[in-house]
């Protein structure tokens, strides 16, 4: 499933906010605020324990507008690299979590050793205000998040599916400036889980947003919920 959150910005607070007593792991792209925070919450001592895993689709993005620009080698020598790390997460998907680590130990993990030598040595060369050198740093300052893939098999590679859940209320959201209200926001982001929630089930969203309004209006028990969820869905059932 998917849960999406109205927020007024993008802010740390808003972030610190919405993760308040979540401890574990949590896989981001490179937004600062989560990296603050996690900053944060070693300072204060603070008993939630958030580890930040990295994604290796946003760093083969910079590394692969450098290789179609023609701009650096190093830059078409890491995107081919990166390409075999997808093609094990292709052959490893739908495995278990143990199976999927060791794949990766024993053909991942020399491909990532590889990648960081290209960039070490590449830093040296390129001017430090140059496109090459701010895509290494933004892969070499997030090395032990972007590695931590390689031995806990729950990990994906990158956050493409969050991506994909993401992009519908991405092309609309101008359309959001006119919500009303946070508590018209706050009903958008309800909306908006629910239905792609039952897209992500293959349900139709119509159909299931109908019958369970149907249930609710009829006097569906309150303790019977989880029978509601899309993942539970029946076509033919109606009341």
């Amino acid at each position: 499933m998917v849960a999406y959150r109205f927020e007024d910005s993008r802010g740390g607070r808003c972030v610190a906010r919405h993760l308040s007593g979540f401890s574990g792991i949590l896989q981001v792209d490179g937004h600062g605020a989560y990296t603050s925070m996690v900053k944060e919450q070693r300072k204060s001592g603070s008993n939630e324990t958030v580890t930040l895993a990295g994604c290796w689709a946003h760093v083969r993005r910079k590394f692969y507008e450098l290789h179609i620009s023609g701009i650096n080698q190093a830059a078409t020598a890491s995107v081919k690299a990166m390409t075999e790390l997808w093609k094990v997460e292709d052959e490893i998907r739908g495995k278990s979590a143990g199976e999927r680590a060791a794949m990766r130990q024993e053909r991942s993990a020399a491909i990532v050793t590889h990648l960081f030598d290209i960039w070490e040595r590449e830093l040296a060369k390129v001017s430090g205000k140059s496109k090459t050198a701010e895509a290494i740093r933004y892969a070499m300052t997030r090395r032990h998040s972007l590695e931590l893939f390689l031995t806990d098999g729950r990990i994906e590679i990158d956050s493409n599916i969050v991506e994909r859940a993401i992009r519908p209320q991405t092309i609309t959201r101008k359309n959001s400036l006119f919500a009303g209200s946070e508590g018209g926001g706050n009903t958008w982001a309800t909306i908006a889980t629910l239905l792609q929630t039952a897209k992500m089930n293959d349900v139709d969203p119509l159909a299931w947003l109908t019958q369970t309004l149907i249930r609710m209006a009829n006097g569906w028990p309150a303790h019977d919920i989880e029978a509601l969820m899309p993942w539970n869905f029946k076509s033919d059932v109606v009341g």
